[in-house]
């Protein structure tokens, strides 16, 4: 009788507390909660989940904090699955603010960008969701799949705007495509047209398409 009160108590606190647009919905093998006033945590432990029309979070444990739940700390085999952008991420760690749209990953994580038709692999993420725009630091690892041919990148900082789906790549960006390989201060990627701009000290090499028949020809 207890856990069937505390249940229906959270449930019409939460009705209450987040506005229709923002309701979300989470689910445990076993939960903890306090609703003491200024300090209410919620700790989802075992396949924990929270999930909105949008976006589905889930992981070994998720604690949940905060004004109004509004963060979420993730724990072991996160998986997030945001519908609204099309991505896909998966990580150890992962720290989420709603309110914000921000998901922060300290640690390996790799990003599947369905939409853009990109795997983005690092070693921090910030994914800023209203902006559009992801941050990714340390070991930046990307690959861009096509029928013909793939883009792969490699750089130690990267910012991805997917609305315009521009790719900027710094700290020793190199990029390979088609065979060709460039290297320079700063690469600027355009993934809908493939255009290429180095900016600053700029190196490259490019392989010839000749036949060894036709040089002798």
């Amino acid at each position: 009788m207890k856990k069937i009160s505390i249940l229906i108590l959270f449930t019409v606190f939460i009705s209450s507390t987040f506005p229709e647009n923002k309701d979300f919905f989470f689910s445990s093998d076993r939960t903890s909660i306090s609703l003491a006033k200024g300090n209410e945590l919620t700790n989802l432990i075992g396949n924990a989940n929270i999930s909105s029309e949008e976006t589905n979070i889930s992981a070994d444990s998720i604690e949940l904090f905060g004004d109004d739940f509004r963060f979420a700390r993730c724990t072991g085999n996160v998986l997030v699955v945001d519908k609204k952008q099309g991505i896909l991420i998966t990580t150890e760690n992962l720290f989420f603010d709603r309110n914000k749209e921000i998901m922060t990953i300290s640690g390996y994580a790799e990003m599947i960008d369905q939409k853009n038709e990109i795997v983005i692999k690092g070693s921090y993420f910030e994914n800023r969701g209203k902006d559009n725009i992801t941050i990714i630091q340390i070991g930046v690892r990307i690959l861009k799949a096509s029928e013909n041919d793939s883009m792969i990148c490699r750089s130690e900082y990267a910012k991805f705007y997917r609305d315009s789906e521009i790719l900027e790549l710094s700290g020793m960006p190199i990029v390979f495509w088609k065979d060709d390989e460039y290297k320079a201060t700063r690469i600027t990627i355009n993934l809908e047209t493939d255009d290429i701009t180095l900016t600053g000290e700029v190196s490259g090499t490019i392989r010839s398409t000749e036949t060894e028949e036709e040089l002798n020809e």
